[in-house]
């Protein structure tokens, strides 16, 4: 494996260097003196960024990118074998690592490498973290999935020993960190286009838990199913949380909603009252979200008055329950949601908010897998929604072998949901309801058909 040093930067070449986390990495190269370049399909505001910084980035991808002064080349997953420039880089024998190993590789770097894993909630836990640092003036270095506005964006190099990011498990990704603090939120099936099943995942959770040193420390959801599992071959110390204050050393007891869904609740430390806790952001969810931020911060030595701050400071990121306005009538909610505990979630947030609204749920599949894997699950989740709309897998999702469905497959089981088309026919129809809450929930750019819908409804 080559290995990155801080003290000894080198030149680094970025296959995709305009992905959300692939810029990212990249800029905490650049912060660190490390010459970097970079090649993508096309321009855009994050490549703009990069090349205001000093990165050269060529467009598009070729192997005329791949020069004899490059000391690495970084791809991602979904790079081919046969990418002009990964295969150049090869023939030319300049050493090549994937995005996940980078990451792992930057880690080593710092004294303290927090890991933030699960299923779901791995974006808002991360920024509930990064918020309490910045509270306590931590100074800390920031990975994160999503658009965090108290950092300008996804990521935010600062000078101390502190390293936090998500950790996902798609293609085993996690599995190339050098962690030092982990947190498992939750363990649910999903990326089973990856894993054969529930049992693979779980396995690979435990691997994950395995990385840590001897004096490492696990931050554990106690409501994840046989949750010991996890660390019982490993030596780590193991802090827990979860619903029941019994077996969790953080868990939560009078949890209230304010007009806004914004919960508060007494946090329980070891069952002794500790204090209480004002989130800033709906869901009772995020109040076992920042149990465990809660859990990793104090272990970190973070203050109990940062962490009250931090938390009050998180207001959510991009594409989770973000509200993008109220436009002649309708409420307009934009979630990342993809797996069906999430869209659960988001739905039943939805019905505490907003009381009395009737809410129209649209919901577009990203993976033909997932969506052959939990199309009952999502009928039934959607059937809980006035009006249920789905939209059709994108054009671009990757095709998987021995997978050729369309959205049928879960609109069978649900005979009263529409399908709607990402154009302006499709946004007549949603636009025909009023006094209404409209969901918009996919990892995919549902936006796009949000935004034809609220040009209708401004037409009205």
């Amino acid at each position: 494996m080559f290995n990155i040093d801080f003290n000894h930067p080198i030149h680094v070449h970025f296959i995709g260097i305009g992905g959300i986390s692939m810029s990212g990495l990249a800029r905490i190269l650049l912060d660190r003196h490390f010459t970097v370049s970079g090649s993508d399909a096309h321009e855009s505001e994050l490549t703009d960024e990069l090349a205001k910084d000093g990165c050269l980035i060529s467009y598009p991808q070729s192997a005329d990118n791949i020069t004899g002064d490059i000391d690495l080349v970084v791809y991602t997953a979904a790079i081919h074998p046969d990418n002009k420039e990964l295969k150049a880089a090869i023939a030319a024998g300049i050493p090549t690592m994937t995005r996940a190993e980078l990451l792992g590789q930057i880690m080593k770097n710092y004294h303290t490498a927090v890991n933030v894993a699960g299923t779901h909630g791995k974006t808002t836990t991360t920024s509930m973290i990064t918020e309490i640092l910045l509270a306590a003036n931590a100074d800390p270095t920031i990975s994160v999935g999503g658009i965090l506005h108290s950092i300008g964006g996804n990521i935010r190099v600062g000078s101390s020993d502190i390293f936090v990011t998500e950790a996902c498990e798609y293609t085993n990704s996690f599995l190339s960190f050098n962690p030092t603090l982990n947190i498992i939120l939750n363990v649910k099936a999903d990326h089973l286009d990856f894993f054969k099943d529930i049992d693979d995942i779980r396995h690979s959770f435990k691997l994950f838990t395995e990385k840590l040193p001897s004096d490492g420390t696990l931050v554990i959801n106690t409501d994840i199913d046989n949750y010991e599992y996890f660390y019982q071959d490993t030596d780590c110390e193991v802090i827990t949380f979860g619903s029941d204050p019994a077996r969790s050393m953080y868990s939560a007891a009078d949890i209230n909603h304010d007009e806004y869904g914004r919960c508060s609740y007494t946090l329980l430390i070891n069952n002794k009252p500790s204090g209480t806790i004002k989130l800033s952001v709906p869901g009772v969810h995020n109040v076992y979200n920042s149990l465990s931020a809660i859990a990793a911060c104090i272990k970190l030595g973070i203050s109990m008055e940062a962490i009250l701050k931090g938390l009050v400071n998180f207001t959510g990121t991009d594409r989770r329950f973000q509200k993008k306005g109220v436009f002649n009538g309708i409420t307009v909610i934009d979630d990342y949601a993809h797996h069906p505990t999430a869209i659960k979630y988001v739905i039943e947030e939805t019905r505490t908010r907003f009381p009395g609204k009737q809410i129209v749920a649209v919901y577009q599949p990203d993976r033909y897998s997932r969506g052959l894997r939990f199309a009952k699950d999502y009928a039934r989740i959607m059937d809980t929604v006035d009006h249920p709309y789905f939209v059709d897998f994108p054009k671009n999702a990757p095709k998987e072998p021995g997978i050729d469905i369309d959205v049928s497959v879960i609109t069978k089981n649900l005979p009263r949901s529409k399908v709607v088309t990402e154009d302006e026919a499709g946004a007549k129809e949603l636009a025909q309801y009023d006094n209404a809450v409209f969901l918009f929930m996919s990892p995919k750019d549902i936006y796009k058909l949000e935004e034809l819908v609220i040009k209708e409804k401004e037409k009205a």
